[in-house]
């Protein structure tokens, strides 16, 4: 029997489990290149930060890839950077000040869909040069992202896992990177025929993906959320799913795991319990709450 679909998020039920997905860095191996290569200098160039470049790419390296803000919407993680950057000993000595960041801390808190287009009706309606600012360096990022992240394959076994997964799965993506870019990428390497649905960050939060899709039409133990960060858990707990972390720097140990007991163990209702916790445990330990120069 199918579920029709009265949520904003284009979906119907037709199968009797349900999976969740995160993309970058969970199915892709795009979380380097795309911060490295095009978040971090666009940061530096938009943002004024050529005095403390290398502070800078510590601070937003961190936040965005090895530590528990992983993964988050890239709004919020410029907020966390810049606000790390301010007190990042020896940045004041090269002549940083920080920024007044206020206006894009007012509009997060009252925005529930942080993306480009809602930041420009912001921007249109306040014309705050924050606002302004932070638009400037997100539309640039995205361009960049267009013009250079492409060739970057799934992690292994992910196409296989997804091939065994979709006879009794339905499945979606569940991400903070814009609907464009993610669903030029799932198509780029032909796995969008796997899943029913791309979220992204247009789409609300990764709560609000999970929330709309699967909550009530689903037992809790036949649904489950993959991903790579902590705001992928919370999700996931929040939602009322299971998880499935995807360990950064083991991701195809992590796939490898999930492609030959992980997945069969959601399937026969065993994956609850001892199990997954002991797999979210060592997922904790992976990503540090404080850098490096924090705990000196």
């Amino acid at each position: 029997m199918t579920t029709q679909n009265t949520s904003t998020i284009p979906f119907t039920k037709s199968k009797d489990f349900f999976i969740g997905l995160d993309s970058d860095g969970c199915i892709f191996d795009s979380m380097e290149i795309k911060h490295r290569e095009c978040f971090i200098p666009m940061t530096i160039w938009k943002w004024n930060l050529q005095a403390v470049s290398r502070m800078a790419r510590e601070c937003h390296e961190f936040v965005n890839l090895y530590s528990k803000w992983r993964g988050i919407n890239r709004f919020p993680a410029l907020v966390r950077t810049l606000e790390m950057l301010a007190v990042y000993p020896g940045a004041a000595a090269r002549g940083f000040k920080g920024h007044d960041i206020s206006g894009l801390k007012n509009w997060m808190a009252t925005e529930k869909q942080l993306g480009n287009a809602t930041l420009k009706k912001a921007v249109a309606a306040t014309q705050d040069p924050c606002l302004i600012q932070t638009l400037a360096w997100s539309e640039t990022i995205n361009q960049r992202i267009d013009e250079m992240v492409y060739g970057v394959p799934p992690f292994p076994l992910v196409r296989e896992t997804l091939q065994k997964a979709k006879s009794v799965c339905d499945m979606i993506v569940v991400s903070q990177t814009p609907h464009s870019a993610l669903t030029r990428e799932w198509e780029e390497h032909g796995i969008d025929g796997f899943i029913q649905t791309i979220c992204g960050q247009e789409q609300g939060s990764k709560e609000q993906h999970l929330t709309e899709t699967c909550v009530g039409k689903y037992p809790r133990e036949q649904t489950l959320m993959i991903g790579d960060a902590p705001g992928d858990m919370k999700a996931a707990k929040t939602a009322g799913t299971l998880y499935y972390p995807i360990v950064p720097g083991r991701e195809a140990q992590s796939w490898q795991r999930f492609y030959e007991e992980g997945y069969a163990r959601f399937i026969a209702g065993t994956y609850d319990g001892d199990y997954q916790a002991n797999l979210i445990a060592e997922f904790d330990k992976a990503l540090p709450e404080k850098a490096p120069w924090e705990t000196k």
